[in-house]
């Protein structure tokens, strides 16, 4: 087996109980056909695989909510791109793919990223006094 993270993982086919269930909700609501390796290295401690899925879940993948799923997945993008998370980046341009965002698109997006890490950095190094506010209604 080819080593993927500091622990073994847990395969699907030897999940039992907790694992399994989860396991299959994360098949079920992502509409995938195998559980990926972030899953299955947590599942070495069940509770945190639940709790993780669980969150992830309802921000991800919530009944109802304001933002599309293009929406959440080019923030999770421009987030783990900012954190200079490469099997998370991987992961969010695979979803942001699978719903139909070009390649263009992914680069202005990740224009974006990179202009407000930028200039993100410039205003905290400078400790610049914020003087546009958003409005408080």
């Amino acid at each position: 087996m080819t080593r993927v993270a500091t622990v073994p993982p847990v395969a699907e086919e030897s999940a039992t109980g907790l694992v399994a269930e989860v396991y299959a909700d994360i098949r079920r609501t992502k509409g995938i056909d195998r559980v990926p390796n972030l899953w299955r290295v947590l599942a070495t401690n069940p509770a945190h695989l639940e709790l993780v899925w669980s969150r992830l879940k309802a921000v991800m993948h919530p009944e109802g909510g304001r933002l599309t799923p293009r929406e959440r997945e080019l923030i999770a993008l421009a987030v783990s791109a900012t954190n200079g998370c490469a099997y998370c980046v991987n992961s969010h341009t695979a979803a942001l793919r699978k719903l139909g965002v070009d390649v263009e698109t992914l680069g202005e997006a990740l224009a974006v990223v990179g202009m407000f890490n930028t200039t993100n950095a410039l205003a905290d190094g400078y400790q610049i006094e914020p003087d546009i506010l958003p409005p408080l209604e």
